[in-house]
This record gives C-alpha cells, sequence and structure tokens, in this order.
C-alpha cells in the first residue's frame, strides 16, 4: 500500500491519503487528529493539525515503543 503524505507549512498540517480512489463522506476530529472516512466507515484520508508539535511527540513514542502519545 502506498500512502500519499503532503506537509503544508502555512497551516502546520500533514496530510496523510490513506485512499485517493474513496471519496470522503464523514470526519471526526480526535485531539489535533482529523479522520476522513468513506460510506463504508473506512479511512481515506488523515490529517495531523499542529503537526511540528505532535509528529515529534509521535517519533519519540514510536522509538520507546511507547503506545499512547501525550500533547
Amino acid at each position: 500500500m502506498v500512502y500519499n503524505i503532503s506537509y503544508e507549512p502555512e497551516a502546520d498540517v500533514i496530510t496523510i491519503w490513506v485512499s485517493k480512489e474513496s471519496k470522503i463522506d464523514d470526519a471526526e476530529l480526535i485531539g489535533d487528529v482529523v479522520v476522513h472516512w468513506d460510506k463504508n466507515g473506512s479511512p481515506v484520508m488523515i490529517e495531523f493539525l499542529n503537526a511540528t508539535k505532535i509528529v515529534p511527540k509521535m517519533v519519540e513514542a514510536l522509538a520507546k515503543r511507547e503506545l499512547q502519545v501525550s500533547i
């Protein structure tokens, strides 16, 4: 599977397209993460808001093999 990832510095948002074939039907805001779903409930796109704050903490947690990231 190939993920298309982009960063918008003006908005400080990382966007990960999980599926460009599906159409977005709904979205859910979970903290600083927005998950966009298709009509079947499968993720289509994930956005990380405030990316410069979140990503370093995610990398640090992954390096420690932690399952949760505190923001």
